[in-house]
């Protein structure tokens, strides 16, 4: 007996929030195995100040990490990972909607399913403390909104719709400044579909965007009384030093690693396929005007920036995508293909064993002697490795006690993880001039006739002390700690005591 539309729509949307809770226990599970990353230890420890803004991204997500742990009177790395893993379940739902909204309820099954294999959405955005988690969430509740808010009929729910648009845009700009390449492609959208570019000659998109900019003035304040330091970071990173023609496929060869390339073909398809048929099929011609600036951008970028694009800035675009992908799944699985299937299965299996294998050897070790494959300190297993020995080594030598003594690492990435092991218990600061929001929290002027004990790795410290010496009245060598990893030594940290730091920054610092 052939079911009813109303329960074909209701058994979708029971499986989507089937699927939503089975992938929240597994990221729970995998969050347990991890400690936190380079990026998650230096958004936690930095964020632990609450602030209006911040020198990398808007507040969101430091806002949120900074909310778990209050409420939870801990940072353990599950505790602030949960609103993360929380908010990719509103993400999953608001994709689901949005594909059925514009399509079926069957394609927007396929494409929540599809969203939550892809590595770069269900296991980075969908469980570590980024910004990407609020962005992307924000980002297809703007999409959302928008599709209803063309298409309204009457003034009063377009309205409403077109302000639920602004609000949202306004989250996401919140969360991340590439949100504003999103919005760019909703107003070339606007301006070349023309049954509804009538929408630009009414109030309701200006309201919307009156109501993006009030949400988003905090962080134009903070920038404002910083000297502009967070756009001023962002906007360097496009700055040129030479034409580099093969370095755009690069990054979409990375950006296609992230997603696996057996989901990111796929995607490339039906975006050619929604530009080719242009502005007459509105649906695919939106997702395809919010998916291009992203991924255009950021790959263009790359062919001249003398830093390095890393491949999950435009992963915003690509997530525009997994709506059309969602219809293609549908329709091969509806005519009964059995290659889809396959495609599905697979691609579950590898990633399911992926994360399992990755958590096991964080975790516990997994893998005895894969450590001896990579150079000393270099396995990249153990930048999820917490360095909670580092505070039982230095607590039981009395070092976190000494009012005289400031902590320190020698980069943003290492004080991130010291500081964030350290829990509070020492002032931490970082002896570089690239110090990020560590350098806004607290210089490392502050620590001038201060000891500074700094941290490095044992591989760097050689050079760490022949560098530091001459801003130090002296520098000694004290016994190493090491981290521990799946039962053994894991990673070398040495200790350099500075007495009494003379100068900062050193003269021939850059």
């Amino acid at each position: 007996m052939r079911r009813s539309p109303s329960a074909a729509r209701a058994d979708d949307a029971t499986l989507v929030v089937l699927l939503i809770l089975a992938t929240a226990v597994l990221r729970i599970l995998f969050g347990l195995a991890l400690g936190l990353g380079v990026d998650e230890s230096y958004m936690v420890a930095a964020g632990r100040e609450l602030r209006l803004g911040y020198f990398d991204h808007p507040p969101a997500a430091w806002w949120l990490a900074w909310g778990a742990s209050w409420l939870a009177g801990s940072d353990a790395a599950i505790v602030v990972r949960l609103p993360f893993i929380a908010l990719f379940g509103v993400s999953t739902w608001l994709l689901y909607r949005l594909t059925a909204t514009l399509y079926t309820t069957r394609a927007g099954l396929w494409a929540a399913v599809t969203l939550n294999l892809a590595p770069v959405f269900g296991v980075t955005t969908g469980g570590w403390v980024l910004p990407d988690g609020p962005l992307d969430a924000a980002l297809l509740g703007a999409a959302l909104c928008l599709v209803h808010a063309v298409q309204g009929t009457s003034r009063r729910s377009a309205l409403l719709w077109w302000l639920g648009s602004g609000l949202c845009i306004g989250l996401a700009l919140f969360s991340k400044y590439s949100a504003g390449l999103t919005l760019m492609g909703a107003c070339v959208y606007l301006a070349t579909q023309q049954e509804h570019r009538r929408w630009l000659a009414r109030p309701e998109p200006y309201l919307a965007g009156l109501i993006a900019t009030l949400i988003f003035s905090p962080v134009l304040i903070w920038n404002a009384a910083h000297g502009w330091a967070s756009f001023a970071f962002q906007a360097g990173r496009a700055e040129g030093a030479e034409f580099a023609p093969a370095m755009p496929l690069v990054t979409l060869g990375g950006e296609a690693l992230f997603l696996l390339p057996w989901i990111w073909l796929p995607l490339m398809v039906v975006f050619v396929r929604a530009v080719w048929r242009g502005p007459r099929e509105w649906r695919g011609w939106l997702l395809a005007c919010l998916a291009a600036p992203p991924i255009l951008v950021f790959t263009l970028v790359s062919a001249w920036s003398s830093h390095r694009v890393l491949y999950h800035w435009a992963a915003p675009g690509y997530l525009m995508l997994f709506p059309l992908l969602g219809v293609l799944v549908a329709h091969d699985l509806e005519r009964g293909w059995r290659v889809t299937r396959i495609w599905l299965a697979g691609t579950a299996i590898f990633v399911l064993a992926g994360v399992t294998v990755t958590g096991l050897q964080v975790g516990y070790g997994l893998l005895p002697g894969f450590s001896s494959y990579f150079a000393p300190g270099k396995d990249p297993s153990l930048e999820a490795v917490d360095w909670t020995d580092l505070r039982k080594a230095l607590t039981s030598r009395g070092l976190t006690e000494r009012p005289d003594l400031v902590v320190a690492g020698v980069d943003w990435h290492d004080t991130g993880k010291i500081d964030y092991a350290l829990g509070g218990s020492a002032t931490v600061i970082c002896l570089n001039t690239d110090d990020r929001q560590f350098g806004l929290n607290r210089s490392a002027a502050t620590a001038l006739g201060k000891n500074v004990l700094i941290v490095v790795r044992a591989e760097d410290a050689k050079r760490t002390a022949a560098k530091y010496a001459p801003i130090f009245s002296r520098l000694e060598t004290l016994p190493p700690v090491t981290i521990e990893h799946g039962g053994g030594a894991g990673l070398k940290l040495s200790l350099l005591l500075g007495h009494t730091l003379r100068t900062w920054p050193p003269p021939d610092m850059p």
